[in-house]
């Protein structure tokens, strides 16, 4: 078999192509989860916590070159800066990420726990079963 072949079974396998599908899924859920902080969330927080915007805050490392009101303005004069706002914002990113997938598992489980507690079909059993219970039962008697 040659390697062409062989790539091209190991790249066709089910598991190949739900790990690619999970992989996109997994990137346009992030975006929603980052517009999400980045739009939703982290404005009324900043807003409660005095009109910061979580996105500016930042440390400036070459302070010599002047004060700088934004992360924007910072970057443009070339100074290199500690963005702790935008990590605050990552990390609030991944939590409400992980908390999403938690949730998700654990409805999972508990479906899969319910199936399991619950079987919906009995089994019949076979007819030479039945007939073997039958002369059991009759010769009881």
């Amino acid at each position: 078999m040659s390697m062409v072949q062989e790539f091209k079974k190991f790249a066709m396998r089910g598991n190949v192509m739900d790990m690619a599908i999970g992989i996109i899924i997994g990137g346009a859920f992030g975006k929603i989860v980052s517009s999400l902080v980045s739009d939703v969330v982290m404005p009324p927080i900043g807003k409660l916590m005095g009109g910061v915007d979580f996105s500016n805050l930042f440390v400036a490392l070459d302070p010599q070159k002047g004060p700088f009101k934004t992360l924007a303005d910072a970057k443009a004069a070339g100074v290199a800066t500690l963005n702790y706002g935008l990590f605050i914002n990552t990390v609030i990113d991944f939590i409400i990420v992980a908390l999403a997938i938690f949730l998700m598992m654990k409805g999972m489980n508990a479906m899969r726990k319910k199936e399991e507690d619950n079987p919906t079909a009995l089994v019949e059993p076979a007819e030479n079963v039945k007939l073997l219970t039958e002369i059991r039962d009759l010769l009881k008697k």
